[in-house]
């Protein structure tokens, strides 16, 4: 059942530049199934300094943190636990009495579905994008024994920094060879963007991949997904990767470890 608000109700929020409802009724949904005393609420910013010194002066619990926040927000939060120092990259930020810690709850989700993907380690991957889910994912892939890489992005700083990190390859625009796992992190065939019914690759490309990969959200079914199930072409959607990735927020924030089931349900949930 639907629990009244109270002085006690603990808040939770997100940060993005384009805030959607997926992880409000992500959030939201379990803490009524849960019966859970927490609220989550998505926002965006034009004062990113101002926004997490009101997460620590308000106690609120957590925020998830978004594009084009996950790399400025490193120099207001006090401790950066590993999964966010090692890719200099947050996506989550949990306040502990004041302390704000912060973690990247990307790079493990995403490890774990190439894992459980089991796409051949051999297979050269190529991701477009340089931001900070751009880092999540290159060290998630590197991290699991893909090796043979190039990063796609047209900023010619971060995008040769990225490939360095990680000893990829970089290219300004995707020309991946035949055969490769393809990943887009980018927005992309993001619904209500520019570029919405736009492919992040060439369509030969994507005929011939291995695999694709989409961290583009919403809607599941991006251009690229459909691309690549029309070509029998193995997935992981965007809305796989949000939806574990959200289920270890719910766990930093609220100490409560999520069955499978339960992702599953408020996955589905948030994306009506």
């Amino acid at each position: 059942m639907s629990r009244m608000l109270t002085k006690d109700t603990r808040l939770c929020m997100s940060l993005s530049g384009r805030p959607s409802n997926i992880g409000t009724r992500f959030h939201n949904y379990l803490y009524d199934e849960l019966d859970l005393d927490f609220v989550y609420k998505a926002f965006t910013t034009d004062d990113l300094p101002a926004a997490i010194a009101g997460i620590r002066a308000l106690g609120i619990r957590g925020c998830g943190v978004s594009m084009p926040f996950k790399e400025a927000c490193i120099d207001h939060v006090d401790v950066m636990h590993r999964s966010a120092s090692a890719i200099d990259s947050v996506n989550t930020i949990v306040n502990e009495d004041g302390v704000l810690h912060a973690h990247n709850t990307d790079y493990s989700a995403v490890a774990d579905l190439v894992g459980a993907a089991n796409v051949d380690r051999a297979t050269p991957v190529t991701v477009t994008g340089s931001g900070g889910m751009a880092k999540a994912v290159v060290a998630a892939l590197r991290d699991s024994g893909y090796t043979d890489g190039i990063v796609a992005a047209r900023n010619e700083r971060t995008g040769p920094a990225l490939a360095d990190a990680y000893g990829y390859r970089w290219q300004p625009v995707p020309d991946p060879a035949p055969g490769s796992f393809l990943v887009n992190v980018t927005p992309v065939g993001m619904a209500g963007g520019p570029d919405a019914d736009a492919l992040p690759f060439g369509s030969e490309a994507v005929a011939a991949a291995t695999a694709v990969m989409d961290v583009v959200a919403m809607p599941s079914e991006t251009p690229l997904i459909r691309a690549a199930r029309a070509a029998g072409t193995p997935v992981i959607t965007g809305a796989e990767v949000i939806a574990l990735q959200a289920a270890s927020q719910f766990t930093l924030y609220t100490g409560v470890t999520l069955r499978p089931e339960q992702i599953q349900r408020a996955s589905e949930f948030s994306r009506r």
